[in-house]
């Protein structure tokens, strides 16, 4: 779920009949200018070429607390590059013949539904790991997103037909991160083992990726796992890591580059790994994850003259100088992540960072990645810190004209009768908030996930704005208020102030009804 930059010290790369790379030092060098050009405590980066690492380090620190160094065995949490993992772990189960990329949802999970009954009884594994449902960009991640929520896997399934569509059903992209979650609960049905059993015994057990684990709460020993890191009023904060293991079979997974550098060999080496050629999957089940199954839109413009862009099995695809380009990124609040190969190259990047700003782990990637395609790299990291400053300036006017009119009101003594909103309002999947007045203000509670808490303001008629304790969500949203003949509340929807508010704060998605008193 997050968000994305390098100055090449002026390197001028020569290039002959052979493709260049860059040196040790030239990525030392790249990092160490990322890591300051963007307030990154610490990164690990891995480059992997024809079945070797050539290259695989930590820089900076794991925490700006305890000040301790990032090496390459360090933890970091991979996101959403989990869900290469969950793909992976289908595709070995259809390789044992017990399913089929294209067996119906509800033959494994009965009580699996969704919008209208025909995209219920339509709706296929392939479905679930191809953002194609019809639903829109993180819907329903609130029952996730942020950590601390009740919600169980079964509710999720069940709660999935309360969502509503944004398109047609296979017409479209847009990630998401629920159907996921059902994927895994149905390689848990058909394997007997948990979605985190399953990828420990059956895929890094076998990899020999020794430090990793499925998910934060199966650590063992936490001594050199990094802490997220997230910007606060323009200062860094560390915050807990993300822990709900709800969330595994779409982002759970903690690894480092080395382990993932395993990893990364056995997708290069198509599907086989070790030194006796043993094979997790076979190259067709490799082929059926890398093949275009969503269509997204693309531009075809320099450097890379994409022509093609969209979404395999757990993978996103494209082409860049005319090789077709495998990746995924992954994001956590203050962790973020990024894993790209190039097979006809042979070539795998891994980047691993502890706060979330995207642009640093796409600077590294990319000036790694042109040097292999014989390109002249982009000024990455200046051209990112463009983007994010000009972005951020952008909303920060948008924010703050919103605050400067709830600050006048305050100021101006505008008269609010707190009570015509209190009350209990509940929404079909996110279940019950609750409107309070205490001591003259009005504050917001969610039920099910406690984090989502905060004052609320008048901002203009029927349109009150929340102000959620926890500052770095980025969060701060929209209550647009719908009264009754005598003015009271009777029903809430929800908007994101900041367009840079993370799409899994999907507060768009919700109808609350007031719950009337017995």
């Amino acid at each position: 779920m997050k968000k994305i930059t390098f100055t090449v010290l002026v390197i001028v790369f020569l290039v002959s009949n052979s493709f260049a790379q860059l040196t040790t030092n030239q990525i030392d060098a790249l990092v160490e200018r990322t890591l300051k050009s963007f307030n990154v405590p610490g990164i690990a980066v891995a480059v992997i070429k024809d079945g070797k690492v050539i290259h695989a380090k930590g820089y900076g620190e794991k925490s700006i607390l305890t000040h301790e160094k990032v090496d390459a065995n360090t933890l970091f949490g991979i996101a959403s590059n989990s869900k290469a993992f969950t793909t992976a772990s289908l595709a070995m189960l259809v390789e044992e013949g017990k399913l089929k990329w294209d067996d119906k949802v509800i033959t494994y999970l009965p009580n699996f539904k969704m919008y209208n009954d025909y995209v219920t009884q339509e709706f296929t594994i392939r479905d679930l790991i191809t953002h194609r449902s019809g639903l829109g960009l993180g819907a329903g991640d609130l029952m996730i997103w942020p950590d601390g929520s009740n919600f169980t896997s079964k509710d999720i399934i069940e709660n999935l037909q309360y969502l509503k569509p944004v398109s047609g059903f296979r017409t479209k992209f847009d990630y998401d991160n629920l159907l996921y979650i059902v994927a895994g609960e149905i390689i848990h049905k058909v394997s007997g083992l948990s979605w985190a059993d399953f990828v420990e015994q059956r895929i890094m057990i076998p990899l020999e990726m020794k430090n990793s684990v499925a998910s934060y709460k199966r650590l063992k020993d936490t001594s050199n796992v990094i802490a997220p890191h997230v910007p606060v009023n323009g200062k860094l904060k560390v915050i807990k890591p993300y822990a709900n293991n709800l969330f595994d079979g779409a982002a759970g997974i903690y690894s480092s580059v080395n382990d993932l550098s395993k990893w990364v060999i056995l997708q290069l080496n198509k599907g086989k790994y070790g030194p006796e050629n043993k094979s997790l999957f076979t190259e067709e089940r490799q082929n059926e994850m890398w093949q275009l199954q969503t269509i997204i839109p693309t531009t075809t413009r320099p450097p890379y003259n994409s022509h093609f862009n969209g979404y395999g099995l757990g993978w996103f695809l494209n082409d860049v100088k005319g090789y077709k380009q495998v990746s995924h990124t992954g994001g956590l609040e203050g962790n973020v992540t990024q894993v790209t190969l190039i097979p006809e190259l042979n070539l795998g990047i891994i980047v691993l960072t502890n706060q979330q700003v995207g642009a640093a782990f796409s600077a590294i990637t990319n000036t790694i990645k042109d040097a292999y395609l014989g390109i002249t790299s982009e000024d990455y990291v200046a051209l990112y810190s463009s983007r994010i400053n000009n972005n951020e300036a952008a909303d920060d006017k948008t924010t703050q004209a919103i605050w400067a009119a709830v600050t006048k009101n305050t100021t101006d003594k505008v008269k609010t009768n707190w009570s015509n909103y209190t009350g209990t309002y509940q929404d079909n999947w996110f279940g019950t908030i609750v409107l309070t007045e205490k001591k003259g203000k009005l504050y917001f509670q969610s039920k099910r996930s406690p984090q989502l808490a905060g004052e609320v303001f008048f901002y203009a008629e029927n349109n009150l704005v929340v102000k959620w304790n926890n500052a770095f969500f980025n969060a701060d949203a929209h209550l647009f208020i719908t009264t009754d003949a005598a003015g009271k509340a009777i029903g809430i929807k929800m908007k994101p102030i900041s367009e840079l508010t993370d799409f899994s704060y999907d507060f768009q998605d919700l109808d609350f009804k007031k719950v009337l008193a017995n």
